[in-house]
């Protein structure tokens, strides 16, 4: 029997990997004999520079960069194990949990260090990188990232662009001949899991703006410093981001990743899952078992156990969900190919034990799953 281990990290508890590592204690006391690939997954967001390094046995690396408001901060990025791929986390160098609350100021933040660290990744030889950006404290479309690598935006008296989103206003040109010429030979996929455009009212500003800060009066200043900066990108790089699905993601880097660096766009989950050629093990395997926190109605909307429920649904695998509570509208997932799940407390229990002693939860609850498997394969009289 092969069983597929492919769980996501549960917040604030355990990583991926030691999710997995938990579940295959429970997978052994109930089938001892049975062939395990333990596969850590993400979705694009927090946690997924860990999961692909897990995956593939690479390593994390630390970078002192600049931080949403200048600060220096210490941001890790992932060098995966096939030598060619890097994964940055935009959040590390520029996301909202950098600041406190009364610290955030989208006028102000930029993404100076999303492109600094892209910059020590093509330092140490990477040439494809797989870039999460949600969580950004950030509404300046990819500017910084942008003058970090090499791009000048300028204003009417020919001075580099001043950071934040409502420097946007006065860039007056931009060129990308200074840019970092590795970048040429680079490929960027993008884990951006929403589909609003750059601006106007489902936009980056408008959507967006207020949980980093932004007053309506921002709001309305913000969303026209981005189409103004949309429309020099047109008129100067030949390239129109504005109306593109996903383009105002992460204040509008969404749109500068497809300006400055011919990025993908794709749904987090998806990027992962084909990075580490799930679909190879699901072609074998006769159970996957998936986990994360909290399995509700938004599950099924970029989250990677929808997304491996489906891709098991595609090779007949059946898939046991493991979770750490139910949520809303939890049992929309049955339809995604979910066939069982399985909830880790054993009774009332406060969230803080829970999550103190949540691998042997883990393992447990695989354990009450697997003897009803097990039970099913004997009602059938399946070899076990």
């Amino acid at each position: 029997m092969h069983i597929l281990i492919a769980p996501q990290s549960l917040k604030g508890s355990l990583s991926a990997a030691e999710a997995g590592a938990a579940i295959a204690l429970g997978v052994h006391s109930i089938f001892p004999t049975a062939t395990i690939s333990t596969i850590p997954i993400a979705d694009g967001g927090e946690g997924t520079v860990q999961a692909l390094v897990d995956a593939t046995h690479g390593e994390v690396r630390s970078q002192t960069v600049t931080g949403p408001l200048g600060q220096p901060v210490t941001a890790l990025y992932g060098l995966l194990g096939d030598g060619q791929r890097a994964v940055i986390e935009m959040a590390a160098s520029s996301g909202l949990p950098l600041l406190s609350p009364e610290q955030r100021d989208p006028l102000s933040a930029t993404t100076y260090g999303v492109g600094e660290l892209i910059t020590a990744a093509l330092n140490e030889g990477r040439r494809h990188f797989i870039l999460g950006i949600g969580g950004s404290a950030t509404n300046d479309g990819g500017a910084g990232m942008a003058q970090a690598l090499g791009a000048e935006l300028l204003d009417a008296q020919g001075q580099s662009l001043s950071a934040g989103g409502a420097a946007l206003a006065d860039v007056a040109s931009i060129s990308i001949e200074k840019m970092d010429p590795r970048l040429q030979a680079c490929r960027f996929e993008v884990a951006c899991d929403v589909n609003n455009p750059l601006c106007g009212p489902t936009g980056a500003s408008a959507i967006y703006g207020p949980q980093k800060g932004a007053t309506p009066e921002m709001v309305v200043q913000l969303d026209a410093a981005l189409a103004h900066y949309a429309y020099i990108i047109q008129r100067d790089l030949k390239k129109s981001v504005s109306a593109i699905p996903g383009a105002g993601a992460a204040g509008g880097l969404g749109a500068g990743t497809l300006a400055f660096l011919n990025a993908e766009l794709r749904p987090g989950a998806q990027i992962v899952l084909e990075a580490l050629h799930l679909d190879e093990y699901m072609k074998s395997a006769d159970l996957v078992i998936t986990a994360e926190g909290q399995i509700d109605e938004q599950t099924a909307y970029g989250k990677s156990v929808g997304a491996i429920a489906a891709l098991a649904k595609q090779y007949g695998v059946p898939v046991l969900a493991l979770a750490g509570s139910l949520g809303k509208e939890y049992k929309g997932i049955y339809e995604l190919g979910i066939d069982a799940l399985a909830v880790l407390p054993t009774g009332p229990m406060s969230l803080v034990y829970s999550m103190e002693h949540a691998a042997l939860l883990m393992s447990e609850a695989t354990e009450r799953a697997l003897k009803l498997f097990k039970l099913g394969l004997q009602y059938k009289g399946k070899t076990l």
